[in-house]
């Protein structure tokens, strides 16, 4: 019934969005060039690893040794704007309809963090990940690796069509509100350094 719903609200979701990711993509040529899509490896369900799609939030501005600028200085107002409303993650919708995510579930971290996770943390990856999830509805990148995680197993242990529906409404209201965007001190997230270095 999940894989049903996300088949059929993911393609929906497509069609209706559809001219708004048009002139998302116009607008991100313009001010960030190209490539207009930011795709990345991913850990998926079983930690079998996918290519992510987003929007392109930030520049690709580097530095004398060829290196990527740090996220604040390479983070527009422009990209900062895409990200508090969640517009960068509309292309997620074609992982959705290929089966690599659903709607609902844990975020796809870093294939680099998964030998830093603890055999807890690690359950996370024993669900399809979501475009959202219960950690993004309860504080979003604004509480701490370890609450992060603990959300997330509890809803690996708690999953089902209303509670997944509960998310999908809350995220909403989420958007709109514009909460936890960010880490306290990082235009995007604050990295994960193992289950024994979360900043607590």
């Amino acid at each position: 019934m999940k894989r049903v719903f996300d088949i059929c609200v993911s393609f929906c979701g497509l069609l209706f969005f559809l001219p708004i990711m048009v002139v998302v993509s116009v607008l991100i040529r313009f001010k960030l060039g190209s490539p207009i899509l930011f795709t990345q490896d991913r850990p998926g369900l079983n930690d079998c690893v996918f290519k992510m799609m987003k929007f392109r939030s930030m520049l690709d501005a580097k530095d004398k040794q060829d290196n990527l600028l740090p996220d604040e200085q390479r983070m527009t107002k422009f990209g900062a704007f895409m990200r508090s409303t969640s517009l960068d993650e509309l292309p997620g919708l074609f992982n959705v309809l290929k089966g690599d995510m659903s709607l609902v579930g844990p975020r796809p971290l870093l294939v680099q963090y998964l030998p830093l996770y603890s055999a807890e943390q690690a359950r996370r990856h024993n669900v399809r990940p979501g475009i959202t999830g219960w950690a993004q509805v309860n504080g979003r990148n604004a509480i701490s690796w370890e609450d992060k995680f603990k959300l997330d197993v509890w809803y690996v242990d708690n999953q089902s069509f209303w509670l997944d529906i509960k998310i999908l409404l809350l995220t909403v209201k989420k958007v709109f509100v514009r909460e936890g965007i960010s880490a306290d001190g990082h235009v995007t997230i604050e990295p994960f350094k193992g289950s024994n270095h979360d900043g607590n």
